[in-house]
Formats: structure tokens, sequence, C-alpha cells
């Protein structure tokens, strides 16, 4: 554990044309080495593609999207005697907008499209419908949650 004060919690800017917050970090966690704009553009271009099949916002659909991968439950690591469990713990709020974030977008990064923006609008379109993969990695982790639930009582 770090013996130090706890780092603090950086406010990100909202993006210029929605005005939403989770947007830029959706931007800052899908850019490669400090190129934002490149990362701007393919957001931007993959939420007029959600505009054009969705029907409905395109951001509305993307903060859906979101909250469909959002976990409730993950498995930590704890070391009791000699041995270590799996024990199933409630994710915190900032956690599991991170995970889902990450989820989104590694998912949207394994898909077979041509260009990323494709990729990314069918991933988010998909996980606001409730299906592809960052929907069935936060399943995985709920399964695994709920089989090691005999191991909660280790919870502190």
């Amino acid at each position: 554990m770090a013996r130090r004060r706890a780092a603090e919690k950086r406010d990100v800017l909202k993006d210029p044309k929605y005005g939403d917050a989770v947007v830029t970090k959706f931007m800052n966690c899908l850019m490669y080495d400090g190129k934002k704009s490149v990362a701007e553009r393919i957001v931007y271009n993959a939420f007029d593609r959600i505009q054009g099949k969705g029907g409905k916002d395109c951001l509305e659909l993307f903060l859906e999207a979101l909250a469909n991968v959002r976990p409730s439950l993950e498995v930590r690591s704890r070391r009791v005697g000699g041995a270590t469990y799996q024990v199933p713990t409630d994710v915190p709020s900032t956690r599991a907008q991170a995970l889902s974030i990450r989820w989104l977008i590694n998912a949207a990064r394994s898909r077979s499209e041509k260009t990323m923006e494709e990729r990314l609008a069918a991933e988010i379109l998909d996980a606001a419908s409730e299906k592809g993969v960052a929907i069935k990695k936060k399943e995985d982790t709920h399964k695994m949650a709920e089989a090691n639930r005999a191991f909660a009582h280790y919870r502190w």
C-alpha cells in the first residue's frame, strides 16, 4: 500500500461538441501517443455513424452502452493463511466507469471492420442492445464473482 497521501482526482474538461466529460474520458482512453485530435475524429465520426443507424441520439446510445457494460461485482485476490482466495467485491462507481470504457475500447479494437470508426460504432451499437464482446466481458466478470460467492465472508 502507498504510504503517502492518496492521489487527487483530476477533473477532465467537457468535450467541445457534446459537452460531456464522459466522452472526453473515452477519447483520452482511446488516444495513442498524445494524438488527441485523431482520437476526437475517430469518436465523432463513430458517433455520426451511430446517429445514422441507431435512431436515437448518439450520445444517449453511447451512455446507454457504457451503462450496459458497467460491472457491479468483481473478484479481488485476498491472501488468507497461506491460501489466495478470489473474493467477490462491489465495484466503486469510478472504477466501474473506467472498466466499462476500457472494455468497450478493447472490444472495438478486436473487431474485424476496416476502420476504427466502424469498429467503435458497431461495438457501441452492440453494447447498447446488450450483445457483443464488451457485454460478454461484463457477464464473465459477474459469473466469476457469483462462482466465488462462498468466499464473500473474507471481504473486509
